[in-house]
This record gives C-alpha cells, structure tokens and sequence, in this order.
C-alpha cells in the first residue's frame, strides 16, 4: 500500500479529502493557511483591475518606485532592497548566496529553507528548539554554530508562533559576526506581531552579514500575487541580484508595493484586531484543555493535552470530517504530526471553530 504524502503546505485540501474518503465537494473553512483574515484592503480588487493596461509593457527592470517605498518603509536606502516572486523566491536567493557551504537552521520550521539548501547543494545542521515552550537557549545555540557559513532562522517562527527576542538576536548577531556566519531571518510574520519595532531592519546598519526576507502575502492576504522582498547590505543585494532571473516580480505585484505600505489604516486595524482576538482564541483553547505555544503571529501551534485521550491526528480527521481544516505538522522536523498548527480568522469563522471543538472534548469526555 503507498504510503500516504502529507501536503507540504497549508491550503492544499484536495488530497486530503481524498485520503480521508470526502468528497471533493466537502465544504471547508481553511485554519491551514497563515493568512490576515481582514485582507485583502477593500480597495484591492478595483485597483488592479485599472492597472492592466500595464501588462502590455515588461516591468521597470530595476523596480524603483517599489524598492523606494520599502526602503522608506524601513527607513533604509534603495539599494538594500530585493523585490522577490514572493518569499519563497528571497529564501532562495539566501541559499544561492551560500551555494556549496554549510547552513544551519533552527526547526521546527518552514520547509523551504531547507528545500532551497538542498537546491543549492549546502550541506544542513539541523538545531531543534525543544517541546513543549520551543524557546531559544541562545548560550547552546552559539556553541552549535562553529564551522556553519549561514544560519536560516524564522522570526516570529512559522510553526511554533515564538519569537526570539531583540536582545537574544542582538547576542546571536555579534557572535556570528565574529565567528564570519552569515544570519538569515525570516520576518515573513513579524507585521502580525503588534509591535511597530518587531522587525530587525534597523539592526542592518551595524550588522552587515545580516539578511532579512519578508513576505507581504500574508500580511495583506495575496498569496496569488507572489509579492516579496530581501533587506540587507547594498554588496549583498547586488550579489543577490545575480542570482535572480530578469523580471523575477510581474507588473502588477511590482505596482501595488507602494500604495500597499502607504495604508496605514488597514495596518491599523489589523494590529487592533491582533490584540483582542489573539489572547480571546488562546484563552478559549486553553480553557477546553488544549496545549498552547503563546504565540506572537497570527496563528497557534497547539495539541491534545494527555487527559483528552486523542492523537493529533485523530483530531485532525474529525476537525476534517466536521468542515474544518487545519495545518497538519508531520513534515514539520521534529513534530512528527503531534501538533496542529491553526489560524486565526475572523472572529465568527474562529467562534465556529472553538463551538467545533468544545463538541469534540464533550463527546470524548462522554465516552471516557
């Protein structure tokens, strides 16, 4: 019998559906997917429909109304911006930088980091955060890091939803450079962490071997569009560049950069919605018994505690069955499917989903 391939992302219920005996019709509310709920801004949808006459023209070359308005945005020059086919392509770009060296990579997390090292043929030292917290001893880390030429990291980490904090990142920075290690973080998430400060960037002026990725997908919910970027010194961009075919970033992705960043209201009202529906969901978990990594992103890594007598993945299929689908973590290094990682949506969609579950532990504590 083939043994069953678990998708390698959120958002892909087709095969799931299939495996589990649904039809492909099966109605879903997707908690799979890392997506801000209140995106798309409504003005979208009209803006681009009055941008295609664009798509009669190749796209500037160099993308300079984009890389100028992320460059504002951090409060950093043109020429440290990257604009990338989404941020799947930036984390490649990182690993062709190091092509033939030796990467670490802190798990669990995203699988593209590893997949892009792969590609670029570096050979990979995994560092496991440990179950249950998945907290960063920082002293233990550097140990591991002698003889590493880049060190992959996600921050907020995409699955546990943790976040190393500013001074530990300024630690690890210094040791790396030291050390002649390069640090990539992934700040694909770090809009959804309710802090304006979150991000690194300003970190980039006094440590050059330092190289941010960022996803505007998630925040602004356009994962279809393919929208990203890299953030690092001006050499370092250059040398990326290289790497990256001509007209990586289509017209209209490439368009949509500025007036995305100059809406400042939509960031607003994210940030608000973050800060009451976050700690609401955690504590509504947690009061059905279920274990929560605190999170500081828009979505939660959790499981069945030891009393509620069931697996993972036992809830995973009656979450499925009952019109909910979640993100699996069984191509996640190190969680071997024990935990599910699930998003935020909007507040209804996540009301509908804690009712789903409370019926889930009545009726197991019915039958215990």
């Amino acid at each position: 019998m083939t043994k069953f391939m678990w998708p390698s992302h959120g958002g892909q219920a087709e095969a799931l559906l299939a495996h589990f005996g649904l039809p492909a019709d099966h109605r879903l509310e997707d908690f799979s997917a890392n997506l801000n709920p209140l995106g798309p801004p409504a003005w979208v949808s009209d803006w681009l429909a009055k941008q295609l006459a664009g798509l009669e023209r190749y796209p500037a070359p160099d993308y300079a109304a984009a890389r100028q308005a992320i460059a504002a945005h951090h409060q950093l020059q043109p020429d440290q911006v990257l604009l990338t086919n989404g941020g799947a392509e930036a984390i490649f770009l990182a690993a062709a930088l190091h092509a033939g060296k030796r990467a670490a990579i802190i798990t669990p997390s995203f699988g593209e980091y590893a997949r892009a090292c792969r590609a670029h043929r570096l050979a990979v030292t995994e560092i496991a955060l440990p179950a249950p917290h998945f907290t960063l001893a920082i002293d233990s880390l550097l140990a591991e890091l002698n003889g590493i030429d880049v060190l992959f990291l996600c921050r907020p980490n995409n699955p546990t939803a943790t976040l190393i904090d500013a001074a530990e990142m300024e630690a690890l920075l210094a040791h790396t450079a030291l050390i002649g290690c390069r640090v990539v973080v992934d700040e694909a998430f770090v809009d959804m962490v309710g802090e304006s400060s979150a991000s690194l960037a300003p970190l980039l002026a006094r440590y050059p071997h330092l190289i941010l990725l960022h996803s505007m997908t998630k925040f602004y919910t356009l994962p279809g569009l393919r929208l990203g970027y890299m953030l690092a010194d001006a050499a370092t961009i250059d040398t990326a560049a290289t790497h990256q075919p001509a007209w990586s970033v289509n017209h209209l992705a490439a368009e949509l950069v500025a007036p995305l960043l100059a809406d400042e209201a939509f960031a607003r009202r994210t940030q608000r919605w973050l800060a009451t529906e976050r700690p609401r969901m955690m504590q509504a978990l947690i009061q059905l018994g279920f274990e929560i990594v605190p999170s500081h992103a828009c979505f939660f890594l959790m499981r069945p505690s030891a009393a509620q007598a069931m697996t993972s993945d036992e809830l995973f299929e009656q979450l499925l069955r009952r019109g909910i689908l979640v993100r699996h973590t069984h191509n996640f290094s190190g969680l071997k499917g024990d935990w599910l990682r699930v998003a935020l949506r909007d507040e209804p969609a996540n009301r509908r989903l804690v009712n789903v579950l409370k019926k889930k532990v009545t009726e197991e504590k019915g039958t215990a």
